[in-house]
């Protein structure tokens, strides 16, 4: 089922969270509609897979326990476990909608960064021309908000704010900056590469600017630290010190959070003089390995970490201003996954993200080991600075990521076994010839 229509409304689970059609007795995304509409298609036509309910398995068992020892709400429990399990559950029919063709259904996602990368340099350019139903979209958009900053406004585009822009184009970005730099371009235009490119720069984002880093440290890393390392280092360090110097969000972020996490701001005094985000960033670990400690196997359950919070936070100290916010997604998906899942929930990210990458050197084609490393992009920046398990269809980047190396596998192994037919043949007829 990938008609026009389908596409369309995959496409807005992906780029669209930022409108709300009700707010209670929760938010209504879109993407909880598309749920509605499409899950007794795809179930009546391809059943309940048991990998995402085996997956999800010692959550729901774990969960249930806590709930009952009193560490986790049940009702914040089967919200985040029937979200998340219906996030992983419909991305998975999805790609398999698709007939596991990542190639397709990236090139979809490619489709709509593209859309949202234009609308992001139209909201700019109407910001400098003054016009402001051009770039203020709350007229349209229920959940959205924009911030002044960088060229004026930070661009955000569709989405309610600048870090998400980054996080979902994070992988656009990765195929754009590559795109610029080698011989043969790959599924986008030379306009196109440039307009992504241009639109992230102009989120003037911490978060997109840890992406940067990634993509010239994943392309270092594929095409060889000594032979690249000539391009891509200065550009990496340049790139940093010029944020650092030009843009004091970034500055006063990467002061605080060097500060905080080096131990020297303990007083509530110093604690209040960091920045807010270095700060919520340190709270949430602090709350996250103290709920680890208690419950190092399973965490608390899915959910939990909002009822953890509240138990260890710093802002219980005497004099410490009481800042709340990411109480229940830690600020960081690796965080959350620590405090709710324990050292199940850790091992699997782990292990899933360093066996399913697809190196350049071990990629059966120029596009798989591509097409891996910019999925990667955006799985450890979510891990690293998104706790939402499951906002604008983060599932689906994992499942591409998973099939990806599926699909490579598959065909370094049909590329052996031809070489090796195909010599046999030549050693057959050099016998015969002899």
């Amino acid at each position: 089922m990938t008609g026009k229509f389908a596409r369309v409304m995959i496409g807005l689970t992906i780029f669209l969270s930022s409108y709300i059609f009700f707010k209670s007795p929760f938010e209504g995304y879109i993407t909880y509609i598309v749920f509605l509409m499409f899950f007794p298609i795809y179930m009546l036509r391809y059943g309940i897979p048991a990998g995402p309910v085996l997956l999800f398995l010692p959550a729901v068992i774990s969960g249930f326990v806590y709930v009952r020892l009193g560490q986790n709400n049940p009702q914040i429990f089967l919200k985040i476990l029937i979200g998340f399990f219906s996030s992983v559950l419909f991305y998975r029919y999805v790609i398999q909608s698709f007939d596991f063709n990542v190639d397709k259904l990236y090139k979809l996602y490619l489709r709509g960064a593209v859309i949202v990368s234009v609308i992001g340099l139209f909201q700019v350019f109407s910001f400098l021309v003054g016009f402001e139903p051009g770039y203020n979209y709350l007229w349209i958009l229920n959940k959205w908000g924009y911030s002044y900053g960088g060229a004026g406004i930070r661009l955000n585009s569709i989405f309610s704010e600048p870090a998400y822009f980054a996080g979902v184009i994070g992988p656009a970005f990765f195929v754009s900056v590559h795109n610029l730099f080698a011989k043969t371009k790959y599924y986008l235009k030379r306009w196109e590469n440039l307009v992504i490119i241009a639109a992230y720069v102009l989120t003037f984002s911490s978060l997109g600017i840890i992406s940067v880093f990634i993509t010239g440290l994943l392309l270092l890393i594929n095409y060889g630290f000594i032979r690249y390392a000539a391009v891509f280092g200065p550009l990496i360090i340049v790139g940093y010190f010029y944020a650092y110097n030009n843009i004091p969000e970034f500055q006063s972020r990467i002061d605080g959070t060097f500060e905080v996490f080096s131990g020297d701001s303990q007083t509530a005094e110093d604690l209040n003089q960091i920045h807010g985000s270095s700060f919520v960033l340190y709270n949430n670990f602090h709350i996250a390995l103290e709920n680890f400690r208690s419950n190092p196997i399973f965490g608390t359950g899915l959910g939990s970490h909002q009822i953890a919070f509240d138990r260890y936070t710093l802002t219980k100290m005497a004099g410490v201003i009481e800042i709340n916010f990411n109480k229940a997604d830690a600020n960081s998906m690796f965080l959350r996954l620590m405090s709710e899942t324990g050292l199940y929930g850790v091992l699997f990210i782990l292990y899933f993200v360093f066996s399913n990458v697809v190196f350049r050197n071990k990629s059966a084609n120029d596009t798989n080991w591509l097409l891996s490393n910019s999925l990667l992009v955006i799985i450890i920046v979510y891990l690293l600075r998104q706790g939402h398990y499951f906002i604008n269809g983060f599932p689906l980047f994992l499942w591409m990521y998973y099939y990806l190396r599926k699909q490579n596998t598959k065909q370094m192994a049909e590329q052996i076994e031809q070489e090796t037919t195909e010599k046999s043949e030549m050693f057959e007829e050099f016998a015969l010839k002899q």
